[in-house]
């Protein structure tokens, strides 16, 4: 119920706002707003197989809306975050040396990390922001942002369009490839976890 409510906004947002109702969903898309890609961008196809968008159009605009709602995030990581955690962070089990690890990621996997998360469900809406609290450079998060969200976007544009009038029929078996992928995410998680604690105990015993 609250997913279809969500989808009479997104059609209502697009049919009346063109091309930067379709960037405004997208920036909401990439914070922590609860407007799925996997509605927006198939519908935006159907809008470009009736002749009111323009394909490249709407994966530009898509693409731009992405990495405006990805840039609040990081901002809002990099001013706010890092004083937070110092402050409360004892309270969600998390300390200093986490921030440091954190800001290590990121400068020697931050590309990797950004252009990836985009095509993972929940983890594209969060990454910016540990992104912003490690100062990643902001020239390549843009760089890398775009990259993966128009990549992402322009498949979800194209199978829209290929679908017609039966474009809302992909949020329905996305919710199962956004299975996987969670879980695929999930075991990754735990092995990079555990295989990090192995190395720390391993020099620890040296």
């Amino acid at each position: 119920m609250i997913v279809e409510k969500i989808a009479e906004y997104i059609v209502l947002g697009m049919s009346v706002g063109g091309y930067f109702g379709l960037f405004m969903l997208m920036a909401l898309e990439s914070m922590v707003a609860p407007v799925p890609s996997e509605i927006v961008m198939p519908f935006a196809g159907y809008l470009v197989l009736q002749g009111r968008f323009s394909f490249w159009a709407a994966a530009l605009a898509s693409g731009l809306g992405s990495v405006f709602g990805s840039l609040l995030s990081y901002y809002m990581g990099s001013y706010l975050g890092r004083p937070f955690i110092l402050k409360f962070g004892k309270y969600l089990l998390l300390e200093e040396e986490h921030l440091e690890w954190t800001e290590k990621w990121f400068k020697k996997q931050g590309s990797k990390t950004i252009f990836i998360s985009r095509f993972v469900p929940v983890v594209r809406h969060l990454i910016s922001i540990p992104a912003g609290i490690a100062r990643m450079p902001l020239q390549k998060f843009a760089i890398y942002t775009f990259a993966g969200a128009t990549l992402w976007n322009l498949a979800l544009l194209y199978t829209g369009f290929k679908l017609g009038e039966h474009w809302d029929k992909i949020h329905e078996y996305s919710r199962e490839l956004d299975m996987i992928f969670v879980i695929a995410v999930v075991l990754f998680l735990i092995y990079f976890v555990w295989k990090h604690h192995k190395k720390r105990k391993n020099e620890k015993n040296k």
